[in-house]
């Protein structure tokens, strides 16, 4: 059908025209069914928001006119608006601030950045104060994860031995960071 002869549709339609309202839904509905199914995403919705559509022109035949306007557009007008409305009353619209739970970012700032770093570069430079046996086997035991056994038979030496290698490493590094 022309756009000439939905613009006379919609005019009997404002006088009440019921078998005009018929042939204008057999010839939009599929047009304005698919702007809906677009916006809204769900069959349901769409069927939903097509019968309220039709509602709307038969309300609105009236405020039609055909001064250089596109029926079809005026229609999809129509529909569009409706069906971005639903869309806008499924969302809720914000929720109060004592319902949203504050999560942590778990991304370090610039500043911790900085200070991990700075804070790295001094443990380093204390490691290469110890005896490199002794910065390997707490590299070992903390950073690796290696138990005083498995140590002990890396460095073949007896248990008592590594852990007083790991204490006395320990205390020098304790005091070269406090300096």
């Amino acid at each position: 059908m022309a756009g000439e002869d939905l613009g006379v549709l919609i005019s009997r339609i404002s006088m009440r025209d019921r078998s005009a309202f018929n042939l204008l839904y057999e010839q939009a509905s599929p047009k304005l069914f698919a702007i809906c199914l677009r916006i809204l995403g769900e069959r349901g919705e769409a069927e939903d928001a097509l019968q309220d559509i039709f509602v709307r022109i038969w309300q609105r035949a009236g405020t039609f006119s055909t001064d250089g306007r596109s029926p079809m557009g005026w229609l999809a007008t129509i529909a569009r608006n409706h069906a971005i409305d639903r869309l806008r009353q499924k969302k809720p619209a914000t929720r109060d601030i004592d319902d949203v739970y504050d999560l942590a970012d778990g991304a370090r700032t610039p500043e911790e950045d900085a200070h991990l770093k700075s804070e790295g570069r001094r443990i380093d430079q204390c490691m290469q104060r110890l005896e490199p046996d002794w910065a390997s086997a707490v590299k070992d035991a903390y950073v690796q994860g290696l138990s005083y056994n498995e140590l002990a038979e890396q460095y073949k030496v007896p248990l008592n031995t590594i852990r007083t290698r790991l204490r006395r490493s320990l205390i020098k590094l304790k005091e070269c960071l406090e300096a």
